[in-house]
């Protein structure tokens, strides 16, 4: 199925499907407000029927944009947005902590007749101005199939540390509060996924019993309001995130459906790691849009046909 990639020079970058859905809207300029870490996202992404599957600015959350990568705990700067967790004394608005990515541009830029691919470099840059690592991105939008009803978007990410010390990476967890290892590759869903079914590959449990387990995918499904349908989504690892020889670190994942839906790979769960100067990691992530309610055996098929 064949796309029309639009882009916006300075604000964003627009894929439609052959049927006139817009599927994904990269958006690269700068949030109004710093408190929120400014810093791109994927928002709205859309199944082929048109169903939105990303939330943008949820008024329990502002700073949750879709799809973004993150870094809750960095250092003692928060690359997450918001308010900071302080153990002891909760949640904190401390806008001193709140960190940024800046958009340095697009080095590499392809798109072919179904396939989109484009690299972007960036700085994460800490609330004072320094900065403190260089990353290069990756997103590429394949496998859109008109009769599986479905498309894939791979996420990659390859960042070093351009300090004199080391990066310490953390998480609430890490900071002492039980569960909440949040950070890194991080889905925010709409209101319409509050309360959705999430499985994975050996299990139906609920998402309360997923947090914080490890495997190669996370499916979460949902019925919509308004129209009758339903919307899966397909957080994947690449091989190479979950080998404890490659992978700088261990990843678990962060998923709720309640009190909101939301899903992050997350790097720095239950215990920090460094990045030492100079030092770089990488790690690759795939999302597959799918309408309809799909099962395990739907989801494993179907990630069985995209090969890495």
């Amino acid at each position: 199925m064949s796309i029309r990639v639009t882009h916006t020079h300075g604000e964003d970058i627009a894929v439609t499907a052959a049927n006139g859905t817009e599927i994904l809207r990269y958006v690269y300029r700068p949030d109004p407000d710093p408190f929120e870490s400014r810093k791109p996202y994927a928002h709205p992404v859309r199944t082929l029927s048109g169903r939105t599957v990303t939330g943008y600015r949820p008024n329990d959350h502002r700073w949750h944009k879709g799809l973004q990568m993150t870094a809750s705990h960095l250092s003692g700067q928060n690359f997450w947005g918001g308010n900071c967790y302080v153990h002891g004394q909760g949640y904190l608005r401390l806008p001193e902590r709140v960190g940024s990515m800046r958009h340095d541009g697009f080095p590499e830029f392809t798109v072919e007749d179904d396939r989109l691919a484009f690299t972007e470099e960036l700085t994460w840059v800490e609330n004072g101005g320094e900065e403190w690592a260089r990353e290069v991105r990756g997103l590429t939008v394949h496998s859109v199939d008109e009769e599986a009803g479905a498309w894939a978007l791979d996420w990659s990410i390859h960042l070093t540390n351009t300090r004199s010390e080391p990066l310490a990476f953390g998480s609430p967890t890490t900071a002492g509060r039980e569960m909440a290892g949040y950070t890194g590759l991080q889905w925010r869903g709409p209101r319409d996924f509050t309360g959705g079914t999430v499985f994975a590959p050996d299990t139906d449990a609920d998402a309360g019993k997923l947090m914080g387990t490890q495997g190669p995918w996370l499916a979460f499904t949902t019925e919509h309001d308004d129209v009758d349908g339903h919307s899966t989504l397909v957080f994947a690892h690449a091989p190479e995130n979950l080998d404890e020889t490659s992978a700088i670190h261990e990843s678990h994942w962060f998923v709720r459906s309640e009190p909101f839906p939301t899903v992050a790979f997350s790097w720095a769960f239950f215990d920090e790691f460094d990045l030492p100067p100079g030092e770089s990691f990488a790690f690759r992530y795939r999302l597959v849009v799918a309408d309809g309610a799909w099962d395990r055996d739907r989801v494993g098929t179907h990630l069985e046909g995209l090969p890495w």
